[in-house]
């Protein structure tokens, strides 16, 4: 088995703003009332992150721009060449798309990072997502199920970390070996006494590998 593997959510975990917020904020205003009928669970995940994608209505250069301006934790950049210079393999697992996470990490020249997403596309001036029902990390609430990811990859890997920040992580701290918590994932788990190590960015998550002598 391969020695380690480190697994991050993307929205609110490398970047310190949801994507859809973005799009909300700059295009699409009624998406606020949307949001509040997501969070009350009354429209599943994958339906509301499609309305708000296919609201945009902006040439693809635009878009882009907008996600060249999403702000990012940048002590993750530093530490995802520690992680690879230490044996270790870094993963993005995210259940908003991979259009965008590709595009940040086209800009910072991020390499080496498998992304487990929903697969997006540019067409008719909106983003939208390909959903197949028949993959192996379906799931249809979130379009890809996080705790399967893991799942899979700890058949490969001897330990694999997790770190996130809101409920779709709570799936994949269940069964990561060790799960690293930012915002409210932090009472999430707690409410669920599911153990977590707190963390507020990356280099938390460094100096605590550091100690533990996973990071050389």
């Amino acid at each position: 088995m391969n020695k380690w593997a480190f697994v991050s959510d993307f929205d609110g975990t490398i970047s310190h703003k949801d994507f859809y917020w973005i799009v909300i904020e700059k295009y699409f205003p009624e998406g606020k009332r949307l949001f509040e009928q997501w969070r009350a669970g009354k429209i599943k995940d994958i339906d509301f992150l499609n309305t708000i994608f296919t609201s945009i209505h902006q040439d693809e250069e635009k878009i882009i721009e907008d996600i060249h301006h999403i702000p990012i934790d940048e002590t993750v950049l530093p530490f995802i060449k520690h992680v690879q210079q230490s044996e270790g393999d870094f993963y993005v697992l995210s259940a908003g798309t991979d259009y965008y996470i590709r595009h940040i990490f086209k800009k910072y020249d991020i390499r080496g990072v498998d992304i487990f997403s929903n697969e997006g596309y540019y067409h008719d001036k909106n983003i939208h997502m390909r959903i197949n029902p028949n993959h192996i990390h379906y799931s249809e609430r979130y379009g890809i199920d996080k705790s399967s990811v893991i799942r899979t990859l700890k058949q490969t890997y001897k330990t694999v970390y997790f770190i996130g920040d809101s409920e779709p992580d709570v799936h994949a701290a269940k069964v990561a070996d060790v799960t690293f918590a930012k915002g409210a994932l932090q009472s999430l788990l707690r409410e669920k006494q599911i153990p977590f190590v707190p963390v507020d960015t990356f280099a938390d998550v460094e100096r605590y590998l550091q100690e533990k002598g996973v990071l050389t």
